[in-house]
């Protein structure tokens, strides 16, 4: 069993022997320290069940030479940043290749890259001639060739410039923010045009059944007999006028 855990200084020369075993490119002791001193986040080791440093990535933050210089996200924009991660150096004992430790190495100092210092894009220099790192880099984890470097080893071998852009987490957040913000919009809207389209039916059928008769319509049946029995007081109060009896059409009118 082996573990991907952050390095620490004793690890240092352990880190360091695995260079010499695995890599043409060496570094002297100072170099290893600058990087943990600097970016104590960025390196990380493979360890196995006896404690032994079996592989390991070494990685920093860079600034760009030029702060005119812009860089081309996946989408063809220009990105204005000047800071970005870069991988140094990673190696894996020949005992333990093929167990994906060089992608898990890569996988945490990417993210660590991303989370603490935001970095929007990591580069990475290969050989031209190193196939097997080079499918590593294009086939597993997504870089891409960004330039070729000619004569970029000491042994004056060609070098690919790769590169691969990272989600930075606040854009992230705020593209998810504004997703679920137009679905709830979208469903408000589509719960008000089904609540106004359930209404119609009703409002039709009310208009249909025309006005409300329950108590108004008996109260006009009741005070219908009313008139017609005034009407009729009338009549006979005219007829009483006719007679010559005023007191009594005083009284039948009142």
């Amino acid at each position: 069993m082996v573990c991907i855990r952050q390095a620490t200084v004793d690890d240092l020369l352990a880190m360091q022997n695995c260079n010499l075993l695995c890599l043409p490119e060496n570094y002297q002791m100072k170099y290893y320290l600058y990087h943990i001193l600097s970016w104590p986040q960025l390196l990380y080791v493979a360890e196995d069940y006896n404690k032994k440093i079996v592989g390991y990535v070494l990685a920093k933050m860079e600034e760009k030479e030029d702060p005119s210089e812009t860089h081309r996200n996946a989408a063809g924009k220009e990105d204005s940043s000047e800071c970005h991660g870069h991988i140094t150096s990673l190696a894996v004992l020949r005992t333990h290749r093929k167990l994906g430790l060089a992608t898990k190495l890569m996988n945490a100092a990417q993210r660590a890259m991303q989370e603490v210092f935001g970095a929007e894009y990591v580069s990475l220099h290969v050989r031209k001639s190193n196939r097997a790192a080079f499918h590593l880099y294009t086939e597993t984890l997504g870089y891409r060739i960004n330039d070729t470097e000619a004569k970029y080893y000491a042994d004056s071998e060609d070098a690919y410039d790769m590169r691969k852009e990272l989600i930075v987490r606040e854009k992230s957040d705020k593209s998810s923010v504004a997703s679920v913000t137009a679905k709830v919009e979208k469903l408000s809207v589509s719960d008000a045009k089904s609540d106004s389209a359930g209404k119609k039916p009703a409002e039709k059928a009310k208009d249909d059944a025309g006005p409300p008769t329950s108590k108004r319509g008996r109260g006009d049946k009741s005070q219908a007999p009313a008139a017609a029995a005034g009407n009729g007081e009338k009549d006979q109060g005219k007829k009483a006028i006719a007679g010559g009896g005023g007191g009594q059409v005083a009284t039948s009118v009142a």
